[in-house]
């Protein structure tokens, strides 16, 4: 297996790179999800540390999806909003990240893993246990689309913020890393507040740190993708990035917003 190791200061920075040397430096193999004529993807085991993940600026203008889906899945991934999609007897989603994380089905209870975390650290800010799992072995190993993300580890460092280490066991670096990356991000600075309130001391937003067994790009989308490069050539880093507290970032925040409020209240007419 190939492998990458990938450090720079902001999330599209390392993003950006990682994707570039999963291009380069990726094995060749199939998928599970691989049409009869599609190449073989490019495959790498990667380490990508982030070392302060809330500094401008935090979008990458290529990441493939639109700024509206950004706030939608944002808010998927903090606060559940797409928690009640989550029936897989009736053919629906078998998980979201939200439902793992904060309301895990033991067959017995229902456990909130961030609360644990946010008590843990509170309690003992230099503990090596404040951690949440997403696998469930009863049901993930059987469906078509098991979670990606496996587990989450929280602590809180020498300078008193919040250090995030998150394992994939899969990891779409081209179309799904840099919205998980953001929102896993958004995930910490939250936690880090909560930790705070519940401490009565300050917690800053430390370290992210993601790991990825199989970090990949799809053989059915390389032409896509090589277009993606082909704006590397062309544009300047600062004209490939957006700052997330910029105008055009917020009305498309705002959008989604009003979208997920669309959805809600299409859902209870």
């Amino acid at each position: 297996m190939a492998h990458i190791y990938v450090v720079g200061n902001t999330v599209p920075e390392v993003w950006e790179r990682s994707v570039v040397e999963c291009w380069e430096k990726g094995d060749p193999f199939r998928t599970e999800y691989d049409k009869p004529d599609d190449p073989q993807s490019k495959d790498c085991t990667a380490l990508l540390v982030v070392r302060d993940p809330l500094r401008e600026s935090r979008i990458h203008r290529a990441f493939p999806g639109g700024l509206d889906d950004l706030e939608i899945y944002r808010q998927e991934v903090l606060y559940g909003v797409h928690d009640h999609w989550v029936d897989p007897d009736a053919g629906k989603w078998s998980y979201t990240y939200h439902q793992r994380l904060t309301a895990y089905d033991t067959g017995d209870t229902l456990i909130d893993q961030l609360d644990f975390v946010v008590g843990k650290l509170a309690d003992t800010p230099h503990s090596r246990r404040a951690q949440a799992i997403t696998w469930k072995p009863d049901i993930d190993p059987d469906v078509d689309d098991p979670a990606c993300l496996q587990r989450m580890w929280f602590r809180i460092d020498g300078s008193g913020r919040l250090v995030l280490q998150v394992s994939m066991r899969s990891n779409d670096a081209f179309k799904a890393a840099f919205m998980n990356m953001f929102a896993f991000t958004e995930l910490q600075k939250l936690v880090a507040e909560r930790i705070a309130e519940r401490s009565g001391r300050p917690v800053g937003v430390g370290e992210y740190t993601h790991f990825a067994n199989s970090y990949h790009i799809y053989g059915s989308y390389f032409d896509e993708f090589k277009g993606f490069l082909d704006t590397l050539e062309t544009r300047e880093f600062c004209d490939r990035v957006w700052r997330s507290d910029s105008d055009i970032v917020q009305q498309n925040f705002e959008y989604g917003r009003q979208r997920l409020a669309a959805e809600q209240k299409n859902g209870r007419d």
